[in-house]
């Protein structure tokens, strides 16, 4: 995938009934099915299910077992509720017999109220100043370790610009957070609000573990330790726009027991909050039994 119109057809689902549909697969330069496409698919099933205009405002899900790339994706879809204001989706997905993950979505009706948010971290670099992982590859793709080289080196629908690059080769702890410029490559003008989530739900599966990981760089990287998104849970609050970068901020507050807990904020660039992501991943030394 290059462009977002190829994040788009990703997206599209063969509709088998009412409440059932099947997905394709792309790798991201992982062996198995990136957690991201699982989720934002899961989403698109579950919002083909509801007739009343209402708005996805949150989601919860569990990776249950890792999926095939080869294997096209079933997403079963309950309908829990249709209340007053308030509409409930169960998705299952399954592979053959097997069910790799388990998502519960809510949609709300448009209302009013009352409105605050955080503040977007400050004196951060602006993304222009800023090295792209293509910029990476190019400028230090000799230098990389080969499995982090192969990774940069899968083409991709969205550029990432990390605010603090850390050297690999260093070995040196790092503070529990990130922060990660990223915009899309290609026409993003026309997209629904229903479409835009499943996006940002795509993107929202990247980077965020890298939170949990770098208080323990000096020991811990990407090739000694085994890691997995467990669970994933994601809020939206506003509308946006994919025509300029956006921003995600994040931090893990606690790792322990081969699992680590990140959390993040995504805003634009002028400070507006438009999403919130929390996830525990597994965090397993290759080392150890």
């Amino acid at each position: 995938m290059t462009t977002v119109n190829d994040l788009l057809n990703l997206l599209v689902l063969e509709q088998i009934s009412e409440t059932e549909f099947n997905g394709t697969s792309e790798t991201i330069g992982n062996p198995i099915v990136f957690g991201g496409q699982v989720l934002a698919q899961a989403i698109h099933a579950a919002s083909k299910t509801i007739t009343n205009g209402r708005i996805l405002h949150s989601m919860h899900s569990y990776f249950l077992e890792p999926g095939d790339l080869e294997l096209p994706i079933t997403y079963s879809v309950s309908v829990i509720r249709d209340g007053g204001s308030f509409s409930v989706r169960r998705v299952t997905a399954h592979q053959k017999e097997t069910t790799i993950f388990i998502l519960s979505a809510s949609f709300h009706k448009k209302e009013e109220g009352y409105n605050h948010q955080i503040e977007m971290p400050t004196n951060l670099k602006q993304p222009e100043a800023l090295l792209s992982w293509t910029d990476i590859l190019q400028q230090y793709g000799e230098f990389l370790p080969k499995s982090l080289k192969s990774f940069f080196e899968i083409e991709r629908p969205i550029e990432f610009k990390p605010v603090l690059l850390g050297n690999p080769l260093e070995k040196k702890d790092l503070p529990p957070v990130s922060n990660v410029w990223f915009k899309l490559k290609g026409n993003v003008s026309g997209l629904d609000m229903a479409t835009k989530k499943q996006i940002l739900t795509y993107i929202s599966d990247y980077n965020i573990l890298v939170s949990a990981l770098n208080p323990h760089a000096s020991k811990a990287h990407w090739g000694n330790t085994q890691t997995a998104s467990l669970d994933h849970s994601m809020w939206y609050f506003r509308d946006f726009d994919f025509d300029d970068w956006l921003l995600y901020s994040m931090e893990s507050p606690n790792a322990s027991s081969a699992r680590g807990f990140a959390r993040g904020h995504i805003f634009t660039r002028e400070g507006k909050l438009i999403a919130s992501v929390a996830q525990e991943g597994l965090m397993r030394p290759k080392n150890k039994k």
